[in-house]
């Protein structure tokens, strides 16, 4: 079995991998695409349909760029679609979601403290979660509000931020953040899957039969297309947050993930706005500051541990069975002598102010609840403690390793 957690760990890996490559893919080319549109110049020789054009040169070559609003007067032989990037990032995420949040529920996804749910119940809601959301921004879009699109964005950030306060009511920190970020990507995959390509097809159809196609399916796609340009920043910050306690561990983590949202706008608009020539609102810089200073205040003001709460309550599950095994009691020594000077719920090494990812390792039952990580980092490898500043014996990795195992039988 401690042979399976070793594999599984690496399946974690390498689907990380996966999804931080399609994800570098699906977005430096919705950032390539948004700045080449924004940054089309009118000409005097463009052929009929065509809105405008650009010149680029990379990699020691020139190209030379136009965009049709609906459709050129004939289907060009070869066409590329960008979509691929999209649903393969989604894909890997929600199997590194399933991996991770759902086989690793007992530990990083249902917060006993905040809502009393089984395994099962917590990720049902995981799951609900990132369907739900899409219907009621969907439905918003193809209301009368598609014509108000400055009302539209409003509405969506205060759906997030409704979404972000609702799932911190029954997820950890950690938790809250990972499935806000799915929640939004989800969005952005489904406007890919089930807006713009379908729409593309449509007028792509309408050209191979010799009809005229509708600008209306361009403009809906161009919306969705916006939405999901605002919305990356803070997906990858909130991806990237689980590597950073002062992000989910805090009373006020939803407002710090709604404070990001914004942050994305402010950065994404300068951009934009540069790449269109429009202007340089060099305010979005003193703006994103004052967002991310309000981050931080909020990332101190109110520091929970979660399950401190729990620490009364009865252990279960996968924690009963380590905290039964042989070794224990030896372990749990060694954990206290070599790791909970930094792994506190008040760290008192020089330098640290928090637990490092989140991770407290004082009571026993912080010692069973942790066995996996503890194994991983501290009896297979000698990831931890950091460059063995504490001096951790071979031996002591050795007794890691045999309770690990005693457990398995």
């Amino acid at each position: 079995m401690y042979e399976l957690v070793m594999m599984w760990d690496w399946l974690g890996f390498a689907i990380r991998w996966l999804h931080v490559i399609t994800a570098i893919a699906w977005i430096g080319s919705s950032f390539y695409f948004i700045a080449l549109d924004l940054g089309l110049r009118k000409a005097a020789d463009l052929p009929p349909g065509a809105h405008g054009e650009e010149w680029q040169v990379h990699g020691g070559g020139f190209y030379h760029i136009r965009k049709y609003l609906v459709a050129p007067a004939e289907m060009p032989e070869h066409l590329i679609w960008f979509k691929w990037e999209s649903y393969s990032t989604w894909l890997s995420g929600f199997a590194l979601l399933m991996v991770v949040y759902w086989a690793g529920g007992e530990l990083y996804l249902i917060d006993q403290s905040k809502a009393d749910l089984s395994l099962w119940q917590g990720i049902a809601i995981s799951a609900a979660t990132l369907s739900i959301g899409w219907l009621v921004y969907d439905r918003l879009c193809k209301s009368g509000l598609a014509e108000r699109p400055t009302l539209l964005m409003v509405l969506l950030f205060v759906l997030l931020v409704a979404m972000g306060w609702g799932l911190n009511q029954v997820f950890t920190g950690r938790a809250m953040m990972l499935h806000l970020g799915a929640f939004t990507a989800t969005i952005m995959t489904a406007n890919v899957f089930f807006i713009i390509m379908p729409n593309q097809r449509i007028v792509v159809k309408d050209l191979q039969e010799g009809r005229t196609p509708d600008a209306k399916y361009g403009k809906i796609a161009k919306l969705r297309s916006t939405h999901n340009n605002y919305l990356t920043l803070p997906v990858i910050f909130l991806m990237l947050s689980n590597h950073y306690p002062l992000a989910f561990a805090s009373e006020y983590n939803w407002l710090i993930a709604a404070l990001v949202f914004l942050m994305g706008v402010t950065i994404r608009h300068y951009f934009n706005t540069r790449h269109a020539n429009a202007g340089n609102p060099t305010w979005t810089w003193l703006a994103t500051f004052l967002l991310f200073l309000g981050v931080i205040i909020l990332s101190t003001a109110g520091l929970e541990h979660e399950g401190d709460a729990e620490e009364e309550a009865a252990l279960q599950g996968t924690a009963l069975v380590m905290a039964e095994a042989a070794g224990f009691e030896e372990v749990h020594e060694i954990v206290m002598g070599r790791c909970s000077m930094c792994h506190a719920r008040e760290p008192f090494w020089d330098g640290i102010r928090t637990a490092p990812k989140g991770v407290v390792l004082e009571t026993e039952r912080d010692v069973a609840r942790r066995a996996r990580e503890i194994y991983l980092q501290a009896g297979v490898t000698h990831a931890m403690p950091p460059a063995n500043i504490t001096y951790m014996e071979p031996e002591d990795r050795a007794a890691i390793r045999r309770w690990f195992r005693a457990a398995q039988m």
